[in-house]
């Protein structure tokens, strides 16, 4: 029964480590389709969700047959509950990197207004928060996680300053209210991006250390 489980549980981390690797290709593919105005790579992130979608289903479906025949103990159980979770929060960011290439393909045909460089570093950090967060997974590395925690607070900071920068430009060109709301609503999904890094950081340090961080500044 012990050798069966743990095969199991490879396949399982073999399965979350592969929608790890397509989420990660859509969200880099989202951000340079806005970056390079390419509306054709940014059909290919919409157009990749379905599958991102699937593997979500088969993933959890996994997890609730593992739990159901081979009833897991200790850390065995916290990563079947923490793949659970971590499935959920990258079909989640599969989302925003559609929503992101949605974007991306309406700023395309639209003229070209300047983007802060703060919108570049804030997509760099979300970006790098994601690829963390899943090596944390991969290396069940709980003091990688923690970093990844740490910089959620500068991901939100540099949102607040976009928000403003944003506000004074619309006052200064209301003719340009249309395009400036969809770079903020990318703005808004970089937020969310590093947020669901976040909770994905708060997995691993439960898998590994077994302790329960989301409600804990500073652990």
């Amino acid at each position: 029964m012990a050798e069966h489980l743990h095969r199991q549980l490879h396949e399982l981390k073999q399965e979350i480590v592969y929608v790890g690797s397509l989420v990660e290709e859509a969200l880099d593919k989202a951000l340079r389709a806005l970056g390079n105005r390419n509306e054709l790579l940014a059909r290919e992130v919409i157009d990749s969700d379905d599958e991102i979608n699937r593997m979500e289903v088969a993933v959890e479906e996994d997890c609730l047959r593992i739990l159901a025949l081979y009833q897991p103990v200790a850390m065995d159980l916290r990563f079947v509950v923490a793949v659970l979770k971590i499935n959920n929060d990258l079909e989640r960011i599969g989302d925003l990197a559609k929503n992101i290439a949605k974007r991306a393909v309406y700023l395309s045909r639209a003229r070209e207004v300047g983007v802060p460089s703060d919108f570049r570093d804030m997509a760099r950090i979300a970006q790098h928060m994601v690829k963390q967060s899943l090596d944390a997974l991969v290396t069940s590395n709980s003091n990688l996680a923690r970093q990844v925690r740490s910089d959620d607070d500068k991901v939100d900071a540099i949102r607040d300053r976009i928000g403003e920068a944003m506000s004074a430009r619309i006052q200064e060109h209301p003719e340009q209210i249309d395009v400036l709301m969809k770079l903020f609503s990318v703005a808004r999904h970089l937020e969310r991006l590093a947020d669901m890094a976040t909770h994905i950081a708060e997995e691993v340090i439960y898998m590994v250390d077994g302790a329960i961080v989301r409600h804990r500044a500073g652990a």
